[in-house]
């Protein structure tokens, strides 16, 4: 273990280091907590609203899963580019922009005419919240020292839970408020989201980087272009076509050829999107593989809770909500006490393995679900599901930050969000295709001359159980929970896998100098003339 962190020698604020005043820092946080939580509850808000949505502008199955898929994938895909014009350019100006973007796709959204329509404000909405989910966490690293983040990490992981699991909460209960409805599962966030540029706008203080260089667009493009392509087919294969066709050679080929573009473009560019360097960092390369890890098993999972609660438990969309408010209590808890914690004694790697190890236990003890398990005994495994994220996630994120040099500190934040986006669009699509072929199969085996009345096997549709007959309903039930107990079980290797991984993590003495003292001082450190 890495004896407590020896406090560094700060030059006060007055010095033109820029540090922030506590009181200052509490006041900008306002404003990127409320843009954070409306950024990421636009990913999940739709989850209980998709049946009537399609149902209402006359969309088709495809549709049902591309509303979903489009805005993640814009999302990720985009999120490296904004964590290098961070390094560059003003980070105050840059979030205000990406909230921005948001409130326009969100207002398109809201008064959409079509599915078509709604698909292109999708995208925009998901590059506005890639831009705020990257930046939020840049911003944070620019105003406070890593030895006192875990405070305010702690908060931001529990704003990121939150949003992730009350959307479906939120958008249940406007679906099923007759005076509200679908439409203001998008036209909710918009007060916030512009109350969040005002906030930024009188309280963010932040240096604005001298730097004068060029964005490697072509880089940008080739990294966009194959991870799209790669999350395209993840979001298709077992739907569109089999997983072992001839699309998904072509696909995986094109998105894989494009990404070795992107890298070859990326090894030669003066000012690459994401720098290479940055992975002989072991810090980061195994931070990044653990966030993938974690996207895979957190998002493959729980996404398909609030359908298990709904067909498998015979739940209506606002109590399925309020089944998921145990994993954001134990999410909130954990992340809060742990940040605390690490401020306080400077230790942070403990924390990481036994967020590890909890999320592995809380995936375990959800695969043993089925449509009669005790709602008690289920709220207590996603305590301890919540608990183990909670620890985990931001964590990671720190450890990242803490390891790389100041002007670095935007690449190695926006890599670790990319790639915990990228395992959780793979996971949700891998594990949604293994979701739809299990339900198939099972009613098939179960059902027999009896599943006529059944949903079709490969659906994304919410079964409409009035309209089963009494014998359907209980084995279609029963195949809901049996599929959905399976998901943990496949995810619960990934979560073992990222607890490995963070045990190779060094643990290193957190700075005490924020991201904007410390770039200061290599600034500087590069225009002093050499020693004789």
């Amino acid at each position: 273990m890495t004896a407590p962190a020896v406090p560094e020698t700060a030059e006060p604020a007055e010095a033109g280091t820029g540090r922030m005043s506590r009181r200052e820092v509490l006041q900008a946080l306002s404003g990127l907590m409320v843009g954070m939580f409306v950024s990421i509850l636009a990913s999940t808000v739709v989850a209980n609203a998709l049946p009537r949505i399609i149902a209402d502008l006359n969309g088709t199955q495809t549709v049902y899963t591309w509303i979903v898929t489009t805005e993640l994938l814009a999302m990720t895909a985009t999120v490296p580019l904004w964590g290098k014009m961070a390094d560059l350019y003003s980070k105050k100006l840059l979030i205000q922009f990406s909230l921005g973007l948001f409130v326009v796709g969100s207002l398109i959204a809201g008064f959409t005419p079509n599915v078509e329509v709604l698909l292109v404000s999708r995208i925009v909405q998901g590059v506005g919240a890639g831009g705020m989910t990257a930046l939020a966490t840049i911003v944070m690293a620019a105003m406070i020292p890593p030895r006192e983040l875990g405070r305010y990490a702690g908060i931001f992981g529990a704003v990121f839970g939150v949003g992730t699991v009350a959307g479906p909460l939120i958008g249940g209960v406007l679906v099923d408020t007759s005076w509200l409805g679908w439409r203001w599962c998008f036209l909710i966030g918009v007060p916030f989201t512009l109350l969040s540029i005002v906030l930024l706008q009188r309280t963010l203080h932040l240096p604005t980087s001298r730097r004068t260089v060029r964005i490697d667009w072509l880089g940008a493009l080739f990294i966009t272009s194959g991870v799209s392509t790669l999350l395209i087919w993840s979001s298709l294969a077992g739907n569109q076509f089999a997983w072992a066709s001839g699309w998904t050679a072509l696909m995986v080929g094109g998105g894989l050829a494009l990404l070795a573009l992107a890298v070859w473009v990326e090894s030669r560019a003066a000012e690459p999107i994401v720098p290479l360097a940055i992975f002989r960092n072991r810090t980061v390369t195994l931070t990044t593989v653990a966030s993938t890890l974690v996207g895979v098993a957190m998002f493959g999972g729980t996404v398909f809770l609030s359908q298990y609660f709904q067909i498998a438990l015979g739940k209506s969309p606002t109590v399925a909500g309020l089944m998921s408010l145990p994993m954001i209590f134990g999410l909130l808890v954990s992340s809060t006490i742990a940040g605390q914690l690490i401020t306080k004694y400077g230790r942070w790697k403990r924390y990481l393995v036994a967020g590890g190890v909890v999320m592995t236990l809380g995936m375990l003890l959800l695969a043993t679900i089925d449509a009669g398990t005790n709602e008690v005994l289920l709220g207590a495994y996603m305590v301890v599901l919540g608990a183990g994220v909670g620890m985990l996630m931001q964590n990671l994120v720190l450890a990242a930050q803490n390891d790389v040099p100041a002007q670095e500190l935007g690449a190695a934040t926006s890599v670790l969000t990319f790639f915990r986006s990228m395992g959780g669009a793979i996971g949700v699509s891998a594990l949604g295709a293994v979701l739809a072929n299990r339900v198939a199969a099972l009613s098939a085996e179960k059902l027999g001359p009896l599943g006529a009345g059944a949903p079709e096997g490969g659906s994304t549709e919410v079964p409409d159980l009035s309209a089963l007959p009494a014998p359907v309903l209980r084995v279609v039930q029963e195949v809901y929970g049996t599929a959905t107990a399976e998901l943990f079980l496949i995810g619960a290797p990934f979560a073992l896998l990222a607890l490995v991984t963070v045990l190779f993590i060094r643990e290193k003495p957190l700075h005490t100098l924020s991201g904007s003292e410390r770039l200061a001082r290599e600034e500087a450190a590069a225009a002093a003339p050499p020693a004789h």
